[in-house]
């Protein structure tokens, strides 16, 4: 009888640490630090003109909102066929942001204009000509500035700013 209500607590003390570990591994995803891999259709259609941002930068709204209006994407026709835009659109939704600094939709569902970007790249971290000067562009270029991008890092301690 003991060693049976011993393997029972053993049994229920494993699922508890489990479920514990699944679930600081799923706040630790929220908080930034556990980035999905982008697909390579995600790579394919939306890196072909610009940098493919890590669908945890957006909340699912905006991603929705994205997708649903390709045919005017900031002022370009970037339409897909539909098994493209469901495949992409199921996967945005399933990898976007869900932690708190990326609840609210930014303003017309840039990421260079919601309240995170604003505050990590204020005037007096980012002097406003650095945006300004042709080996940056814009501040939606994060390859210019964050050296690590492409394996999902934007630690600052990998920021060089190009003259």
């Amino acid at each position: 009888m003991a060693i049976s209500k011993f393997k029972s607590n053993l049994k229920t003390a494993t699922l508890a640490l489990l479920l514990t570990a699944g679930a600081a591994a799923s706040a630790h995803a929220d908080s930034g630090g556990v980035r999905v891999a982008n697909t390579p259709k995600y790579e394919q259609e939306c890196a072909a003109c610009h940098m493919a941002f890590p669908p945890g930068m957006l909340p699912a709204g905006s991603w929705q909102h994205l997708m649903g209006s390709l045919n005017k994407h900031y002022g370009t026709d970037a339409s897909l066929d539909d098994a493209t835009m469901r495949e992409l659109s199921a996967w945005l939704k399933a990898n976007a942001g869900t932690y708190k600094r990326v609840s609210e939709e930014p303003p017309q569902d840039r990421i260079t204009k919601s309240a995170w970007f604003l505050r990590k790249h204020r005037e007096g971290e980012v002097p406003a000509d650095v945006w300004k000067r042709a080996s940056v562009g814009s501040p939606s270029n994060c390859v210019a500035c964050h050296t690590n991008v492409a394996k999902g890092s934007f630690s600052e301690r990998e920021i060089r700013i190009p003259k």
